[in-house]
């Protein structure tokens, strides 16, 4: 019986190729993303000690301390500790109205405004508006840089969660306002309450408050010693709106820097006495974020790293042995 030929090979259609080079390039960026992830968690600082333990130093500051030997400067540094319960309640009211009314309601990140934040950037095809919390805010400053890698902005959203998780609402906002710049070398409610006022973070009025609070968005440009109309638009929106924020209540903690260990005692809870919190005060101080010289807490305030100087690590613990730093 005659045998037929072995049938010729049957090429494999256009189709067939294409999908499979597509599959593997899913599978391969998938590869690669999942290994991203796993770097940025493994890699994460541990916060636990800040429940107990004041920050001597951030990130933020370290690239401040580069920028100034860069320019061949001494670098400047005021900061003096205040405890939360000592801080003038105006500004602990200014200053959520200014960065974040939700505060007290959030996890550590506000998905509503960083459902519109994403939304706006997408339709200006870039980053113009900020969605960052105080508690996003404070992790960038401590442990990240101010760039806009994907990367660093992952790492400070679960950051921002352990914050939340291992600190109560008072140690954050405490943390927040004894770190954060607020112009050239001043670092802290206290050292800008002497610097700019002559008088204590205790004793700050509502109009002193409102003019700190309306220059964290940009404290290298806006000087309260010398406001701008800019600063004192802010100063009076932000005034309007502070009687409807309420700052979450102290939590008795003890920490290791304070005088002999002392106890902060709670003061009385209380919410928010409005509903409007995210009112017109927010959308007008948004619009502010998305102005070319003060981009939502990002390139404007915080520059990156200088050229040719180690970027801050990322990861290294910042208790005891360091002070504190912008947001």
């Amino acid at each position: 019986m005659r045998r037929l030929p072995p049938r010729p090979p049957r090429r494999r259609r256009f189709g067939d190729v294409a999908l499979g080079a597509i599959g593997s390039a899913i599978a391969g960026v998938s590869a690669v993303l999942f290994g991203c992830l796993a770097y940025a968690y493994l890699t994460l600082p541990d916060v636990r000690s800040l429940a107990t333990e004041n920050p001597r130093s951030t990130a933020f500051m370290e690239i401040r301390y580069y920028e100034a030997r860069a320019k061949g400067e001494s670098p400047k540094q005021e900061q003096e500790w205040i405890e939360y319960k000592n801080i003038s309640s105006n500004l602990k009211r200014a200053v959520l109205v200014a960065e974040d009314a939700a505060f007290w309601s959030h996890d550590g990140l506000d998905y509503d405004e960083l459902r519109k934040a994403i939304e706006l950037d997408w339709q200006k095809g870039e980053m113009v508006r900020g969605a960052s919390t105080i508690t996003q805010q404070l992790a960038k400053n401590l442990y990240l840089s101010p760039s806009k890698n994907p990367l660093r902005k992952i790492r400070e959203l679960i950051i921002a969660r352990r914050l939340e998780v291992e600190l109560k609402k008072a140690r954050i906002l405490e943390i927040y306002l004894n770190v954060i710049e607020w112009g050239d070398g001043i670092y802290g409610a206290e050292a800008a309450a002497r610097t700019y006022f002559g008088t204590s973070a205790s004793s700050l009025g509502p109009s002193e408050a409102a003019l700190l609070a309306g220059a964290i968005i940009n404290p290298r440009m806006l000087n309260p010693d010398n406001p701008t109309r800019r600063l004192r638009n802010r100063q009076r929106l932000i005034l309007a709106r502070m009687r409807v924020v309420t700052p979450p209540p102290d939590a008795t903690i003890t920490v290791a820097d304070t005088p002999s260990g002392t106890e902060m005692e709670a003061e009385t809870p209380a919410e928010a006495t409005d509903d409007t919190a995210h009112g017109p005060i927010d959308e007008a101080l948004t619009d502010e974020h998305a102005k070319p010289d003060e981009e939502s807490h990002e390139p404007a305030q915080h520059t990156d790293p200088v050229e040719g100087e180690p970027e801050p690590i990322e990861s290294h613990p910042l208790t005891e042995s360091t002070p504190p730093d912008p947001r």
